[in-house]
């Protein structure tokens, strides 16, 4: 049996990075969150007691356990396309509070995982700087834009990727899965692959009543596999909506007399809104919201051009989003609908994730 390594996950969310790197042998010490939710989710799957709820200022006011691997994911907004691209956004600060905590751990190896946008940014040039002579003068820096459906995950979803290593230089790893697979890559796993045994229609649209305690505090949960497979009650102007749009088609399916004024007035732009994923492919980005289909392609994938009684004409459920995150049907869940959504949304791609460990994995063996 391989030697087990230690672990720490800051900003670490519901799990999702630690969710990809656990089996490949790395076992987690310390792990931050300053969500109550996302850090009782983490808890839930991963155990209380190395998990810090709070801010990653007062987890640095105490005790940082050597730890053979840092991962982690400073919050993004800041550099999002989706934000407000404010450089001087106090998040877009918070990956020098994650090196503060890698010149304490020392770990042989660590990864920063982030938008793509990020490697563009002022911010990620200070970061290659402090590899320079500074706080990371001992690691070589590597560092890539990886889609995660090269990497078998039912999703394109850009994350950029930097791993930091004083033990030799480690490349992001190769990828596994292609669109058109060619000199023994996979094929990209589809949305048909995630979703397509689950129920069609939910049957409640509430989560059941549960209640738990972390950190003595009581949130909602712990909620597992189906209970995450609820519906919403759209009006019936919204099911009409839903019924006009094919896979791969958007509000530009609908005739004129769905449109609400905001899109009649704008006849360019915001093409995915409104719109339904297409089975064989692999779906778009998961987002917090996905649960909104103003918010993007997020109807479900069935649809029948000459048999409407054949279509599915609802938004995915939060449990069709965390499988096309790759969760594991044991994943364990705390906190209000909208929370969870937040945190599958927020969540690395776990296939994703496990793809980057692997690759540490062996280069640390």
């Amino acid at each position: 049996m391989a030697k087990r390594l230690k672990m720490i996950d800051l900003f670490a969310g519901c799990g999702g990075m630690t969710a990809g790197f656990k089996p490949h042998g790395f076992d987690p010490v310390l792990s931050v969150e300053w969500n109550l939710h996302a850090a009782a989710t983490y808890a839930a799957n991963f155990g209380e007691k190395h998990t810090f709820w709070g801010d990653i200022d007062d987890a640095l006011k105490g005790d940082i356990p050597e730890a053979d691997v840092v991962i982690g994911g400073p919050p993004c907004q800041g550099f999002s396309n989706l934000g407000s691209k404010d450089v001087d956004d106090p998040r877009n600060k918070m990956w020098k509070r994650y090196l503060q905590v890698v010149e304490r751990a020392n770990p042989k190896v660590f990864v920063i995982e982030n938008v793509d946008r990020f490697r563009r940014s002022a911010e990620f040039q200070l970061l290659l700087d402090e590899a320079d002579g500074g706080m990371l003068s001992g690691y070589e820096l590597s560092h890539a834009v990886l889609l995660a459906a090269d990497y078998g995950v039912a999703q394109r979803r850009p994350r950029a990727i930097v791993i930091g290593s004083r033990v030799g230089r480690i490349d992001p790893p190769p990828r596994t899965h292609a669109k058109v697979p060619t000199g023994g890559l996979k094929p990209w796993a589809t949305v048909r692959d995630r979703i397509s045994e689950l129920p069609e229609q939910p049957s409640t649209t509430s989560l059941p009543e549960a209640m738990t305690t972390f950190f003595g505090q009581t949130v909602p949960g712990e909620f597992k596999w189906l209970d995450l497979h609820f519906g919403r009650n759209p009006r019936e102007l919204s099911l009409q909506r839903y019924d006009c749009i094919p896979p791969g088609g958007g509000r530009f399916d609908l005739p004129d007399e769905l449109l609400p004024d905001c899109w009649r007035n704008k006849p360019t732009g915001t093409t995915d809104v409104m719109g339904r994923m297409r089975w064989d492919e692999p779906s778009v980005t998961i987002r917090t919201e996905f649960f909104k289909p103003e918010k993007g392609k997020y109807l479900h994938p069935q649809w029948d051009a000459r048999r409407p009684a054949k279509r599915v004409n609802r938004v995915i459920t939060h449990l069709e989003a965390a499988q096309l995150q790759d969760f594991p049907e044991t994943f364990s869940w705390c906190g209000s609908k909208v929370e969870i959504a937040k945190q599958i949304g927020n969540a690395v791609p776990v296939g994703l994730a496990s793809a980057v460990a692997q690759h540490i994995r062996g280069a640390l063996s």
